[in-house]
Protein backbone atom coordinates (compact mmCIF):
# COMPACT_ATOMS: atom_id res chain seq x y z
CA UNK A 1 0.00 0.00 0.00
CA UNK A 2 1.39 3.48 -0.78
CA UNK A 3 1.52 6.20 2.01
CA UNK A 4 -1.24 7.92 0.23
CA UNK A 5 -3.93 4.99 0.70
CA UNK A 6 -4.65 3.04 -2.04
CA UNK A 7 -3.35 -0.30 -2.62
CA UNK A 8 -0.89 -1.53 -4.94
CA UNK A 9 -0.07 -4.96 -6.06
CA UNK A 10 1.81 -6.99 -3.63
CA UNK A 11 1.14 -5.03 -0.57
CA UNK A 12 0.63 -7.17 2.77
CA UNK A 13 -1.40 -6.27 5.78
CA UNK A 14 1.69 -6.80 7.83
CA UNK A 15 3.06 -4.31 5.78
CA UNK A 16 0.32 -1.85 7.48
CA UNK A 17 1.18 -2.48 11.02
CA UNK A 18 3.27 -0.18 13.35
CA UNK A 19 3.73 -2.65 15.49
CA UNK A 20 3.20 -0.46 18.73
CA UNK A 21 4.70 -1.30 22.70
CA UNK A 22 4.01 2.14 24.73
CA UNK A 23 2.99 0.76 28.07
CA UNK A 24 5.19 2.20 30.69
CA UNK A 25 6.02 -0.58 32.66
CA UNK A 26 7.59 -2.25 29.68
CA UNK A 27 10.81 -3.68 30.03
CA UNK A 28 13.68 -4.23 27.72
CA UNK A 29 12.98 -7.64 27.46
CA UNK A 30 9.29 -6.66 26.23
CA UNK A 31 10.91 -4.03 23.59
CA UNK A 32 13.59 -6.64 22.11
CA UNK A 33 10.87 -9.36 22.00
CA UNK A 34 8.74 -6.57 20.53
CA UNK A 35 11.78 -6.07 17.98
CA UNK A 36 12.10 -9.49 17.02
CA UNK A 37 8.36 -9.79 16.42
CA UNK A 38 8.13 -7.23 13.78
CA UNK A 39 11.36 -9.21 11.79
CA UNK A 40 9.36 -12.11 12.15
CA UNK A 41 6.34 -10.86 10.92
CA UNK A 42 7.22 -8.12 8.22
CA UNK A 43 5.45 -5.38 9.82
CA UNK A 44 6.65 -1.90 8.64
CA UNK A 45 7.98 -0.62 11.82
CA UNK A 46 8.22 -0.33 15.60
CA UNK A 47 6.52 2.22 17.51
CA UNK A 48 8.19 3.00 20.77
CA UNK A 49 8.92 5.49 23.53
CA UNK A 50 11.71 7.69 23.09
CA UNK A 51 13.95 6.18 25.72
CA UNK A 52 14.14 2.78 23.26
CA UNK A 53 15.20 4.08 20.43
CA UNK A 54 18.80 4.06 20.69
CA UNK A 55 18.08 -0.17 22.17
CA UNK A 56 15.91 -0.59 19.01
CA UNK A 57 18.28 0.67 16.84
CA UNK A 58 20.75 -1.19 17.45
CA UNK A 59 18.73 -4.32 17.28
CA UNK A 60 17.38 -3.62 13.85
CA UNK A 61 20.41 -2.90 12.38
CA UNK A 62 20.25 -4.46 8.56
CA UNK A 63 16.51 -5.43 9.35
CA UNK A 64 13.49 -4.32 7.11
CA UNK A 65 11.97 -2.66 9.82
CA UNK A 66 11.52 0.98 10.55
CA UNK A 67 11.83 2.79 13.75
CA UNK A 68 8.94 5.35 15.03
CA UNK A 69 9.33 7.29 18.15
CA UNK A 70 7.01 9.34 19.71
CA UNK A 71 7.05 13.13 20.94
CA UNK A 72 5.36 14.80 23.32
CA UNK A 73 3.29 12.09 24.23
CA UNK A 74 1.00 10.97 25.20
CA UNK A 75 -0.67 14.27 26.58
CA UNK A 76 0.98 17.12 23.80
CA UNK A 77 0.98 19.61 26.24
CA UNK A 78 4.90 20.27 26.50
CA UNK A 79 6.68 23.07 25.07
CA UNK A 80 7.63 22.99 21.32
CA UNK A 81 11.45 23.57 22.37
CA UNK A 82 11.09 20.33 24.43
CA UNK A 83 9.09 18.27 21.37
CA UNK A 84 11.65 19.66 19.04
CA UNK A 85 14.97 18.71 20.64
CA UNK A 86 13.23 15.24 21.85
CA UNK A 87 12.12 14.67 18.14
CA UNK A 88 16.00 16.04 16.82
CA UNK A 89 17.19 13.47 19.38
CA UNK A 90 15.19 10.27 18.36
CA UNK A 91 15.99 10.86 14.33
CA UNK A 92 20.05 11.89 15.13
CA UNK A 93 20.10 7.90 17.51
CA UNK A 94 18.28 5.89 14.70
CA UNK A 95 14.35 7.35 14.75
CA UNK A 96 12.97 6.85 11.05
CA UNK A 97 9.46 8.67 11.98
CA UNK A 98 8.27 11.00 14.35
CA UNK A 99 5.35 10.38 16.11
CA UNK A 100 4.01 13.88 17.79
CA UNK A 101 1.05 14.88 19.92
CA UNK A 102 -0.75 17.85 19.02
CA UNK A 103 -1.11 20.43 21.39
CA UNK A 104 -4.55 19.18 22.17
CA UNK A 105 -5.40 22.46 24.72
CA UNK A 106 -3.88 24.84 21.97
CA UNK A 107 -6.34 23.55 19.08
CA UNK A 108 -9.40 23.63 21.35
CA UNK A 109 -8.39 27.37 22.22
CA UNK A 110 -8.50 28.00 18.60
CA UNK A 111 -4.96 29.11 18.84
CA UNK A 112 -4.01 27.99 15.13
CA UNK A 113 -0.65 29.56 15.25
CA UNK A 114 0.83 28.54 18.24
CA UNK A 115 -0.49 24.69 16.62
CA UNK A 116 1.25 25.60 13.12
CA UNK A 117 4.40 26.62 14.84
CA UNK A 118 4.70 23.61 17.20
CA UNK A 119 4.25 21.02 14.13
CA UNK A 120 6.80 23.02 11.76
CA UNK A 121 9.38 23.59 14.52
CA UNK A 122 9.38 19.75 15.13
CA UNK A 123 9.35 18.87 11.17
CA UNK A 124 12.25 20.88 10.99
CA UNK A 125 13.90 18.96 13.87
CA UNK A 126 12.67 15.22 12.35
CA UNK A 127 13.85 16.08 8.71
CA UNK A 128 14.78 13.78 6.87
CA UNK A 129 12.48 11.29 9.56
CA UNK A 130 8.79 11.85 8.77
CA UNK A 131 6.07 13.37 11.14
CA UNK A 132 2.70 11.94 12.28
CA UNK A 133 0.36 14.56 13.89
CA UNK A 134 -1.36 12.78 16.53
CA UNK A 135 -4.85 14.51 17.19
CA UNK A 136 -6.90 12.34 19.63
CA UNK A 137 -9.55 12.59 17.80
CA UNK A 138 -11.68 11.58 20.78
CA UNK A 139 -11.41 14.80 22.67
CA UNK A 140 -12.20 17.24 19.89
CA UNK A 141 -14.81 18.13 17.90
CA UNK A 142 -15.63 17.70 13.52
CA UNK A 143 -14.71 21.09 13.30
CA UNK A 144 -11.73 20.78 15.12
CA UNK A 145 -10.49 17.68 13.99
CA UNK A 146 -10.69 19.17 10.42
CA UNK A 147 -9.14 22.07 11.53
CA UNK A 148 -6.09 19.95 13.13
CA UNK A 149 -5.64 18.41 9.84
CA UNK A 150 -5.54 21.40 7.68
CA UNK A 151 -2.65 22.60 10.06
CA UNK A 152 -0.59 19.58 9.89
CA UNK A 153 -0.92 19.44 6.10
CA UNK A 154 0.66 23.00 6.05
CA UNK A 155 3.01 22.23 8.15
CA UNK A 156 4.73 19.83 6.69
CA UNK A 157 3.38 16.75 8.13
CA UNK A 158 3.80 13.21 6.35
CA UNK A 159 0.10 11.73 8.14
CA UNK A 160 -2.11 12.56 10.58
CA UNK A 161 -2.96 10.11 13.02
CA UNK A 162 -6.38 9.62 15.59
CA UNK A 163 -4.96 8.58 18.77
CA UNK A 164 -2.57 7.86 21.39
CA UNK A 165 -4.44 4.63 22.85
CA UNK A 166 -4.03 6.35 25.92
CA UNK A 167 -6.42 9.22 26.25
CA UNK A 168 -10.37 8.46 25.19
CA UNK A 169 -11.31 6.17 22.57
CA UNK A 170 -9.21 4.89 19.93
CA UNK A 171 -9.48 5.23 15.70
CA UNK A 172 -13.27 5.47 14.47
CA UNK A 173 -13.61 4.69 11.06
CA UNK A 174 -15.99 8.21 10.87
CA UNK A 175 -12.87 10.12 12.17
CA UNK A 176 -10.73 8.27 9.55
CA UNK A 177 -12.78 9.02 6.67
CA UNK A 178 -12.99 12.76 7.78
CA UNK A 179 -9.14 12.84 8.25
CA UNK A 180 -8.71 11.66 4.71
CA UNK A 181 -11.32 13.66 3.32
CA UNK A 182 -9.07 16.83 4.25
CA UNK A 183 -5.34 15.44 3.50
CA UNK A 184 -6.27 13.90 0.18
CA UNK A 185 -3.72 11.89 -1.01
CA UNK A 186 -0.84 13.51 -0.15
CA UNK A 187 -0.72 12.50 3.63
CA UNK A 188 -1.07 9.20 4.74
CA UNK A 189 -3.80 8.82 7.68
CA UNK A 190 -2.84 6.21 10.71
CA UNK A 191 -5.57 5.05 12.68
CA UNK A 192 -4.19 3.53 16.21
CA UNK A 193 -5.98 2.48 19.04
CA UNK A 194 -8.38 -0.40 19.44
CA UNK A 195 -7.90 -2.22 16.75
CA UNK A 196 -7.53 -6.23 17.87
CA UNK A 197 -8.22 -8.19 14.85
CA UNK A 198 -8.30 -8.51 11.20
CA UNK A 199 -11.48 -7.26 10.10
CA UNK A 200 -10.99 -3.78 12.33
CA UNK A 201 -7.98 -3.43 10.40
CA UNK A 202 -9.85 -3.96 7.09
CA UNK A 203 -12.72 -1.43 7.94
CA UNK A 204 -10.03 1.09 9.00
CA UNK A 205 -7.91 0.61 5.73
CA UNK A 206 -11.56 1.06 3.52
CA UNK A 207 -12.00 4.04 5.11
CA UNK A 208 -8.98 5.54 4.38
CA UNK A 209 -6.20 4.66 6.65
CA UNK A 210 -2.78 3.96 5.25
CA UNK A 211 -0.77 3.09 8.13
CA UNK A 212 -2.32 1.14 11.38
CA UNK A 213 -0.69 1.18 14.88
CA UNK A 214 -1.62 -1.45 17.14
CA UNK A 215 0.17 -3.59 20.00
CA UNK A 216 -2.37 -6.35 18.49
CA UNK A 217 -0.17 -6.73 15.32
CA UNK A 218 0.74 -10.36 15.76
CA UNK A 219 -2.90 -11.50 16.85
CA UNK A 220 -4.21 -9.58 13.42
CA UNK A 221 -1.66 -11.68 11.05
CA UNK A 222 -1.75 -15.36 12.83
CA UNK A 223 -5.31 -15.22 14.31
CA UNK A 224 -4.67 -15.75 17.84
CA UNK A 225 -6.73 -14.20 20.38
CA UNK A 226 -5.80 -10.69 21.94
CA UNK A 227 -4.56 -10.28 25.83
CA UNK A 228 -7.27 -7.46 26.94
CA UNK A 229 -6.09 -3.99 27.27
CA UNK A 230 -3.83 -3.91 24.55
CA UNK A 231 -3.16 -0.59 22.35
Amino acid sequence: MSESGKLTPGSSFAQLIDHTLLRPEATWADISRHCNEAITHGFYAVCVNSFWIPNCHELLAGKNVKICATVGFPLGASSTSVKSFEAAWCRDIGADEIDMVINIGAIKSRQTKAVEEDILHVVAASTPAKVKVILETSLLTDLEKKLACEIAKGAGAAFVKTSTGFLGTGASEEDVKLMRSVVGHELGVKASGGIHDLKTLQRMVSAGASRIGTSSGVAIVTGKRVTKGEY
